[in-house]
């Protein structure tokens, strides 16, 4: 209102000057008219035109006024009328905010006093507590010296006697309960690995070859004898030149014996006397020549051997010739009489389906499987372990070095450098073990037999030994009253241990540890 009141007054002074500066200009005209007048008639005239004049003006002047004033009051009651609203606004926050700390303070008020009596409460009992530890000290220092009275020990020595004894307990509860630990680890284990195991021998099913080697030709008749030796023994003499194998030319009826150790070179003179007995044409001339093309025979064979094989593995990505034609020399040889080559074969698939179950890489799995017995296949020049040098050749011919790492250490020569190396020694284990894969000599057996039944009944406290399952198994008799249920697993894991250390077999064994004690009352 102040403000309206200041405007109007400004606008009115405003007014006051135009009408007066109107009314002069009016006034210094009708001067001059009058001035000019010549009549006192005409001056009168003028004075009247020039005072209504005056009044039109004024007039004008006071409406115009009016006017300009009502806009300004128009304008300026929206301004207050927002401001207002604006005001209002501000004080019923202020009223909400006063009212929210208003109760913050009242909560606050509440949890001082809260507070308070907590801290209290906690004075009273630190208080009591301390009342109490005062007691106890009063009863620690009468029990000990009842107890030094008692036992005549200070309370030093029966400090240790009792840490003693307490140490000796936790060590018996410790030992139970790893035991135990390791039971349920290896009960896990054992089925986790027995799950996968058997659904990678469930899903292979790949061919058994149980073929062995051929040493010896039968002739079709004892004639064929003098040929093969010529005269003065010159076709022996110049075929085993040629193949590098010992001809046996004995008593035994129409049968001529070849020896060698290298299963290729006596692959090939096998072949080659074969040839020449069916040509009936024997001379040295002839039998260069027979050699040198079933050499070359030879050559094409192993390599498409190796190219089979790693189609039959299912590897992907490229091989290297050299490796493909080592693979291929692995045809002809064999261990216990299982065919390495096929052998290979099937390590690669049940490493592949291992890994396949693990989440590992399926193809890296299965390179490493059909290469592993590679190193077989080296010429004997090139020494070490076959794990060894299978791992340096496929090396220096381009394979990823886990593949590399695993081959050199399926047989435990070199050290472990992830996964893969333990899975294809499982792997390796399961193909060798399987029934019917490998055969041995019955004297070997029963020695090994007899090797595990010595080293189980070596250790004090063991009654008697059998070893079942052709040889996979060791059960242990103990005598109860020497070997407790503690002592008992002591003792199974160190019978397994020495058979590791001094036996060579493959697969595993188990080591079962049996104990048992009757008690028998007749009752009268």
């Amino acid at each position: 209102m102040i403000v309206l009141g200041a405007m109007e007054l400004y606008f009115t002074g405003v007014v006051c000057l135009v009408i007066g500066a109107g009314l002069a200009y009016l006034l210094f005209k009708f001067r001059e008219r009058i001035t000019n007048a010549t009549t006192v008639t005409q001056r009168q005239n003028l004075m009247d035109a020039a005072q209504r004049d005056a009044e039109a003006l004024r007039r004008e002047a006071r409406l115009a006024a009016q006017e300009e004033v009502l806009k300004l009051r128009e304008q300026n009651e929206a301004l207050l009328s927002a401001r207002r609203k604006e005001i209002e606004l501000e004080e019923k926050e202020l009223c909400k905010h006063r009212t929210e700390l208003t109760l913050l303070q009242g909560q606050l008020m509440r949890q001082k006093e809260e507070i308070e009596q907590r801290l209290r409460r906690c004075q009273e009992l630190e208080a009591q507590l301390t009342e109490k530890q005062k007691v106890l000290d009063e009863l620690t220092v009468q029990k000990r010296q009842e107890l030094e009275k008692i036992t005549s020990l200070d309370f030093e020595s029966a400090r240790k006697e009792f840490l003693k004894m307490a140490e000796h307990d936790a060590a018996q509860e410790a030992g139970a309960i790893a035991r135990r630990l390791i039971e349920e680890a290896k009960q896990q284990a054992d089925e986790k690995a027995r799950h996968i195991i058997s659904l990678a021998i469930q899903r292979y099913a790949g061919s058994q070859v149980a073929e062995s080697t051929t040493d010896s030709l039968v002739l079709p008749n004892d004639e064929i004898k003098g040929r093969i030796i010529g005269r003065e023994g010159r076709n022996i003499r110049a075929f085993e030149n040629a193949t590098g194998v010992t001809v046996l030319v004995d008593d035994t009826p129409n049968t001529v014996v070849l020896s060698g150790f290298d299963p290729v070179r006596r692959e090939i003179a096998r072949e080659s006397m074969k040839r020449l007995i069916q040509d009936g044409r024997i001379h040295p001339m002839r039998i260069e020549e027979v050699v040198q093309q079933v050499t070359r025979e030879m050559d094409e064979a192993i390599l498409r051997h190796g190219e089979e094989a790693v189609q039959r593995a299912g590897i992907t990505g490229g091989v290297d010739p050299e490796i493909l034609k080592l693979l291929g020399r692995l045809y002809y040889r064999r261990s216990f009489s299982q065919n390495i080559l096929e052998h290979s074969i099937e390590v690669a698939h049940i490493a592949g389906l291992i890994a396949a179950e693990l989440g590992m890489d399926v193809n890296l799995a299965k390179r490493a499987g059909l290469f592993h017995d590679i190193g077989k296949a080296v010429n004997h020049e090139v020494e070490g372990a076959h794990a060894i040098v299978g791992a340096e050749f496929i090396k220096q011919h381009g394979e990823p070095p886990i593949v590399v790492n695993a081959v050199a250490a399926h047989h435990g020569e070199a050290p472990l450098d992830g996964p893969l190396g333990a899975l294809l020694a499982a792997a390796d284990a399961i193909s060798a073990s399987r029934p019917g894969a490998r055969s041995e000599t019955m004297t070997v057996y029963l020695k090994r037999v007899e090797e595990l039944e010595r080293i189980g009944s070596s250790f004090p406290g063991v009654s008697r030994c059998f070893a079942i399952q052709a040889g996979r198994e060791l059960r242990v008799l103990v005598q109860p009253e020497q070997i407790n249920d503690a002592e008992a697993f002591t003792l199974a894991h160190r019978i397994a241990r020495k058979i590791e250390a001094e036996l060579s077999y493959p697969g595993q064994i188990r080591v079962v540890v049996m104990r048992e004690t009757k008690c028998v009352e007749v009752a009268k």
